[in-house]
């Protein structure tokens, strides 16, 4: 299956389609990560991603899904009366009209935050959007994907993630965060891989070498483990 097969319409799109999106899922949860933890969410998972990172936990975001008009969109976000909305993916901004669903979330006065690799621009994404950017560390398999130059376009509010694998992945991303002085532009978050390193011993990394970082467990895994739909 091609790219545009995964989740981007063609530049031959017809008008009729042109504010659509295709949707693996939209759910109401609790937010089990970033800045944003603990409030009551709807997440909308859009489809495809270019990455294939090795501990990926939603590759059923892939393929599939289903096209949905951005107002269908929005109207289904409503009807879970939440303030918060989190697009994510995959990669949701391999779906070049996920600018224009951030900007109409916005709009309507939504706390909107996005979830991306850090392998796509992130510049043209709407400044009241919080960017919860990745950067991957080498035991994800896609560190090359890296585009260091987003760094220039995060803003105090975003937030830079780095999943950890290993010893050696937290080292590497010790010396990115200093290298880049990371945590001068936003918070950094370091997050265990689950099942591949103890979430005690990363904390214990982080305090031993007084890392300006923010340590995080990914909540909805110790409240619903790994069941769809959370």
């Amino acid at each position: 299956m091609s790219g545009t097969d995964a989740g981007v319409e063609s530049a031959a799109t017809s008008p009729s389609t042109v504010d659509r999106l295709r949707i693996t899922e939209i759910f109401h949860s609790i937010q089990g990560e970033a800045d944003a933890i603990g409030w009551r969410t709807v997440f909308v998972r859009l489809t495809g991603c270019p990455l294939r990172c090795v501990w990926c936990d939603t590759e059923y975001s892939f393929y599939g899904g289903n096209w949905s008009a951005i107002d269908d969109i929005l109207a289904e976000v409503a009807s879970h009366g939440a303030r918060h909305v989190c697009v994510t993916g995959g990669e949701p901004l391999a779906q070049k009209r996920c600018l224009v669903l951030l900007q109409k979330l916005c709009d309507a006065g939504y706390e909107v935050s996005l979830e991306t690799s850090g392998a796509l621009d992130v510049s043209t994404v709407d400044a009241r959007v919080r960017k919860v950017m990745d950067l991957k560390a080498p035991d994800s398999g896609e560190s090359k994907r890296n585009l260091w130059s987003n760094l220039d376009h995060l803003l105090p509010h975003d937030q830079v993630k780095i999943v950890i694998a290993s010893r050696a992945d937290y080292e590497w991303a010790r010396s990115a965060v200093a290298e880049h002085a990371i945590d001068q532009r936003c918070m950094v978050l370091f997050s265990p891989v689950h099942g591949a390193v103890e979430p005690r011993a990363l904390a214990e990394w982080i305090i031993e070498d007084k890392l300006p970082v923010r340590f995080q467990l990914q909540l909805h895994k110790l409240l619903w483990h790994d069941a769809p739909g959370h």
